[in-house]
């Protein structure tokens, strides 16, 4: 059985380890792109129909990444509130250039 991760700094690094294939981090990119949209939409609009496809674009685009691709199991399974804070991290550090999209370069 794998360790209980019990603070956020470890768990970031896993987080990242977990998001190492490329396409897998550009699927989550996104992902959180089009949810950011959609909340921008229902609120620009004041109609709440748009918050429906949050999670179905939000967890579809991961879900495709991380089962087709990354061939594991998201991290969300297990850490659903650190998961979801990370989605954001990663994606903010992505679109600043602190964390690469391709990892491996």
């Amino acid at each position: 059985m794998a360790k209980q991760i019990t603070n956020y700094s470890d768990f970031y690094r896993f987080y990242l380890k977990e998001h190492s294939n490329p396409i897998n981090r550009l699927l989550h990119v996104m992902g959180t792109s089009i949810v950011l949209a959609l909340v921008l939409t229902a609120i620009i609009h004041l109609n709440p129909y748009w918050l429906v496809f949050v999670p179905i674009s939000g967890y579809g685009f991961a879900w495709i990444g991380h089962f087709f691709f990354e061939k594991n199991q998201p991290a969300t399974f297990k850490y659903p509130l650190w998961s979801l804070k990370s989605d954001f991290k990663m994606y903010f550090d992505v679109l600043s250039g602190k964390e690469p999209l391709n990892p491996s370069k």
